[in-house]
């Protein structure tokens, strides 16, 4: 019957709790003619706050809860509302919505809340004929209706009579509920006797506080059945049963309080000495502490010189790289040379002078390729040292932490040359320690770079920081503004 998706609030309030006075209806018709459109005219007073959500329903007369409705309409929005101003609305209902029958209805304003704020005059949807006007009774049916309101009358004497002996029976009632409270007081005045003289202990044992929390509680839980018991006329035998047997339990309680008063006295001397044996323990704590802080102290020393004599061999690692480049230009140089001499020698055979020149040249090549194996081989220590190096610091727990190599430090790999006959002899030591440094995670939503170092829980844990869950569904987003009008869109559900 709703010409609109979503339903409005609702609430099974019923009518005693209403506030029909807050909205008035104005110019409602007797008669509504079926199959046409109908316009709502109702006033709204300072009494009443409108909000977005309130609607007006149509009820059939007789309605019990607010979920009764027919049809319903939004209730517009006034624009210009004022503290106390009262505002003329009007709203209309589509004939294809409105009842077909020709029952008795009524509007009613209802509040976001679910509370009717105010109803209409009965109306039906039918067209007026001259029967809805003329009534015609006869003497028989004006002497039945007269004997009625005899018997209505006879009955409502028998009610105030019945009344009045239930009001004698509450206000007996009630004595005895007084009595039960005077009981309770001293009870109570009691209790807060044995509280105020074990205030000291109870500070010191926090299991006796609890348990003199727990006897507040019933105490107050009894309070709130003599409240109900005041309000509730049927109930109030019952309720004064469970009220005695509450106060024996309170009375079983406060002897049970002062036996474990005793109990806790005792154990007090207990607790003492175990409070010296743990400021012992405490000292000896303390203790250890320092001596863990002074070894950690020489650690992070030791780390700090280790990270000096890496810096220290990084150093010579670009020094010696540097003078095999230059020998490297040298032998590239001496090969040009010998590669023209072996051509003037396959010219000239019988030029002895070449020949001898030839023989120092070779004698000369083979010196310089000792000379740079001697490199390669010392190349090779000074890396495996490195390496060790680079182990130890990465053994130690605080390297990640303390120590980090700046890049611009880590010597480059040098561009590959393919006219070496020999090789580049620091190729494979530079590109190892390529392969040895520590490569790159970065965040796919930030773009924040982590070392390989770091475990997969945290790499998951920082992405998984980054995506929003809805508090209402199982949804989630990477875009806070896509979040933002997703959770909107539940608050007004």
């Amino acid at each position: 019957m709703d010409e609109t998706l979503d339903e409005p609030p609702t609430s099974a309030v019923f009518l005693d709790n209403c506030h029909f006075s807050q909205v008035i209806f104005n110019n409602v018709e007797k008669f509504y003619v079926p199959g046409g459109d109908i316009t709502c005219f109702y006033t709204l007073t300072q009494h009443i706050t409108p909000r977005r959500k309130d609607w007006v329903g149509i009820f059939r007369v007789g309605w019990k809860t607010t979920r009764e409705y027919y049809t319903f309409m939004w209730a517009p929005f006034p624009s210009d509302l004022s503290g106390d101003s009262i505002v003329q609305q009007q709203i209309q209902f589509r004939a294809y919505y409105l009842p077909k029958d020709d029952e008795y209805y009524q509007f009613c304003y209802v509040d976001e809340e679910g509370v009717v704020r105010g109803a209409s005059v009965p109306f039906q949807f039918r067209a007026e004929t001259e029967d809805d006007i003329l009534v015609v009774t006869t003497q028989g049916e004006v002497e039945e209706i007269e004997q009625q309101n005899k018997d209505l009358v006879k009955e409502n004497k028998e009610l105030k009579e019945s009344r009045l002996c239930l009001q004698k029976q509450n206000l007996g009632l009630q004595e005895e509920l007084r009595l039960a409270q005077e009981k309770m007081k001293e009870l109570e005045g009691e209790v807060c006797f044995l509280q105020t003289g074990n205030l000291e202990l109870r500070r010191a044992q926090e299991l006796q506080a609890g348990e003199m929390s727990s006897a507040q509680m019933n105490l107050a839980s009894i309070r709130e059945q003599n409240i109900k018991l005041g309000k509730e006329n049927q109930e109030l035998q019952k309720g004064l049963e469970s009220l005695r047997s509450s106060c024996e339990k309170l009375e079983l309680e406060g002897n049970f309080l002062k036996e474990e008063n005793k109990r806790l006295t005792e154990q007090n001397g207990c607790r003492e000495s175990e409070l010296q044996q743990f400021k012992e323990h405490n000292q000896e704590v303390s203790s250890e502490k320092e001596q863990l802080e002074s070894r950690l102290k020489s650690t992070l020393d030791r780390m700090d010189q280790l990270q000096s004599q890496v810096l220290n061999q990084e150093k010579e690692m670009e020094n010696l790289v540097r003078m095999d480049h230059d020998k490297t230009e040298q032998l590239e140089h001496l090969k040009e040379e010998n590669r023209r001499l072996r051509i003037t020698l396959t010219e000239q055979h019988q030029n002895r002078d070449l020949a001898k020149e030839l023989e120092e040249k070779n004698h000369l090549f083979q010196l310089l390729q000792r000379k740079q194996d001697e490199i390669e081989e010392k190349n090779l220590r000074l890396r495996q040292e490195n390496n060790e190096l680079l182990m130890r610091l990465s053994e130690s727990p605080d390297y990640s932490a303390r120590v980090a190599v700046p890049s611009a430090q880590v010597p480059t790999r040098p561009p590959e040359s393919a006219d070496l006959l020999f090789g580049n002899p620091y190729y494979n030591s530079l590109e190892t320690s390529a392969v040895n440094m520590p490569s790159v995670k970065k965040c796919p939503l930030c773009h924040e770079v982590f070392p390989d170092d770091i475990g997969p829980r945290q790499y998951e844990d920082h992405v998984r920081s980054h995506i929003l869950d809805c508090p209402f569904c199982d949804e989630t987003f990477e875009d806070k503004q896509v979040y933002d009008d997703h959770v909107y869109c539940h608050s007004l559900e």
